[in-house]
């Protein structure tokens, strides 16, 4: 609530680099509609990849992770409870079924304090514990190194929740309609204010996460159903971490800057974007081509510097997964790719490197 108790002032000095990447999210944005009417099967297969991605990073960043063997499964609706091995494979389904109803509905209810509560319910359905309710005992956000605790920031007490929550989705609300600063901008001054508060027992990262979401498809910005926004913040979770705090300090007196927070956001959802446009980009590149011949080129001339086998898979619907591996070990073979130690992962889940010059 903090952010719009003075929109002036906290959305008026808005760090100029900051207009650029602005207008690419809208470029993105007007892009989607002519995309959808294209390349629907593309679209779908993407929006099919990106669920999984999402649920299992989101729940990752919060150290919720479950055997790689287990996520297909699991992913699926309809998963019987009595068939969940642990409570990690439980919260794993909650946010599925969460994201699930947010991705389904084709008019988004708008925020609410009750609808915000109604899918953190849906996060701890599986789970015998009092989802859906407001923190009843103070909580702090806090560091644990080497058995030493460190308090990074106190949110405010359960008896100022009752009010804050409310205030802030009211303001947000009202911001929106007026239109008083870009869509996005308001988005992450939400999301900064609603970690603030931190107003639920346990949850409150992946429930931010699920309202980014909902925010930015809200707003009209689609790429959230075709590539992870949450993969891009767990892999880049200290970056994450490192704006959040910046951004929080003097939060309760109102004199924090909201920018190093807005800008990771816009970086993320810019970063999603071209992602997306390169996946567009490489299926009219890449149509006639065998599958195998379109795994290669994919490879060479279109996946990031650094990549792993489903941003193939994503770019590449009604590709095998034999198939890629085939392709990936014949390159590895020619010195074309090698592993990328340094972002770890083995077997499905490696990362690999492009070697743009390989020795002859």
């Amino acid at each position: 609530m903090r952010s719009f108790i003075d929109l002036d002032r906290t959305l008026g000095g808005q760090p100029a680099r900051l207009g650029a990447r602005l207008a690419r999210l809208d470029v993105g944005r007007g892009r989607e509609g002519l995309y959808r009417d294209q390349l629907p099967e593309l679209l779908h297969a993407l929006s099919h990849e990106t669920r999984i991605v999402s649920i299992t990073a989101s729940s990752a960043i919060e150290g919720v992770t479950v055997d790689p063997r287990r996520i297909e499964p699991l992913a699926q609706e309809g998963v019987e409870p009595k068939r969940f091995r642990n409570r990690n494979e439980r919260e794993f389904a909650g946010y599925r079924d969460a994201m699930d109803e947010i991705m389904r509905e084709i008019t988004l209810e708008p925020i609410s304090v009750p609808y915000l509560l109604h899918l953190h319910r849906r996060l701890f359905h599986y789970r015998d514990t009092s989802g859906g309710r407001l923190k009843t005992d103070q909580n702090l956000i806090a560091s644990y190194e080497h058995g030493h605790r460190e308090v990074l920031f106190t949110p405010p007490s359960p008896k100022e929740t009752e009010f804050l929550l409310p205030e802030l989705v009211h303001r947000y609300r009202a911001a929106s309609k007026a239109a008083a600063a870009h869509p996005v901008a308001l988005i992450g001054a939400f999301v900064l204010d609603f970690l603030a508060i931190h107003p639920v027992a346990d949850g409150n990262g992946r429930l931010a996460r699920l309202l980014t979401t909902h925010a930015l498809l809200e707003q009209g910005y689609g790429v959230a159903r075709y590539v992870s926004v949450e993969q891009r913040i767990y892999e880049s979770r200290n970056a994450y971490y490192a704006a959040l705090d910046e951004s929080q300090r003097d939060w309760h007196d109102a004199r924090h800057s909201v920018w190093p927070w807005i800008e990771y956001l816009v970086d993320i959802v810019a970063a999603a974007y071209d992602d997306f446009e390169g996946r567009i980009a490489a299926r009219r590149d890449l149509s006639g081509l065998s599958k195998q011949e379109r795994v290669r080129r994919y490879v060479l001339d279109h996946a990031p510097q650094v990549f792993r086998t489903r941003d193939i898979r994503g770019a590449l619907p009604g590709v095998s997964d034999p198939t890629i591996r085939l392709v990936l070990a014949q390159l590895r073979q020619q010195g074309r790719i090698k592993i990328d130690e340094v972002s770890g992962g083995h077997g499905p889940q490696a990362a690999w490197r492009r070697v743009d010059d390989p020795e002859p």
